[in-house]
C-alpha cells in the first residue's frame, strides 16, 4: 500500500531463514562491495560482495546474488549465493540451490539442497561448537598443518 516504485523488497527466499521476522539488523545490497572484517550481533543479509572476514555469533544470510570471499565464523549460515573460503558455524550451515561453496565447512549440522555446488571438506562436529574463538584457532591450526605437510 505504501510501497513506492523501485523500493527494495527482501523476498522470502533466504531472508528469514534462521531469523525471526524483522530481525535483520543490516543489509549489504546488490552492487555494494565491502573489503575488510565484519563483526556483528544478530542477523545480517548480504546480497553484494564481501572480501575479508565475517565474525558473528548470530546469523549470516547470503542472498543469491552475493559473492563472498572470506573466512566465516558464525552461529548460523544460510546461503543461496557464492562463498569462497572456510566456514565455521556454531549451530548450522544450510546451502540452498543455486548456492556454491568452495572451502571447508565445520558445523554440527550441514544441509545441502539439490542443485548446490560444494567443493571442499566437511567436518560435522556432532555437537554445537560452543566457542567460536576455539573453533577459529582449530581451523587455523588445521590449515597450518596442511601447508606444512603439502
Amino acid at each position: 500500500m505504501w510501497k513506492k516504485e523501485g523500493d527494495t523488497v527482501i523476498t522470502k527466499d533466504v531472508s528469514t531463514e534462521g531469523a525471526k521476522e524483522g530481525e535483520i539488523i543490516a543489509f549489504v545490497g546488490k552492487g555494494v562491495t565491502f573489503k575488510g572484517a565484519i563483526s556483528y550481533e544478530g542477523t545480517v543479509r548480504i546480497d553484494g560482495r564481501v572480501d575479508g572476514e565475517i565474525e558473528t555469533s548470530g546469523t549470516l544470510i547470503v542472498g543469491e546474488e552475493a559473492v563472498i570471499t572470506a573466512k566465516v565464523h558464525a552461529g548460523t549460515v544460510v546461503s543461496k549465493g557464492k562463498i569462497t573460503g572456510d566456514v565455521v558455524a556454531k549451530e548450522r550451515v544450510k546451502l540452498m540451490s543455486p548456492a556454491m561453496l568452495s572451502g571447508s565447512v565445520k558445523a554440527p549440522t550441514f544441509s545441502i539442497e539439490e542443485g548446490v555446488i560444494f567443493d571442499g571438506t566437511c567436518e560435522m562436529t556432532g555437537a554445537q561448537v560452543h566457542d567460536l574463538e576455539e573453533a577459529r584457532q582449530a581451523s587455523q591450526a588445521a590449515g597450518n598443518a596442511k601447508r606444512m605437510i603439502g
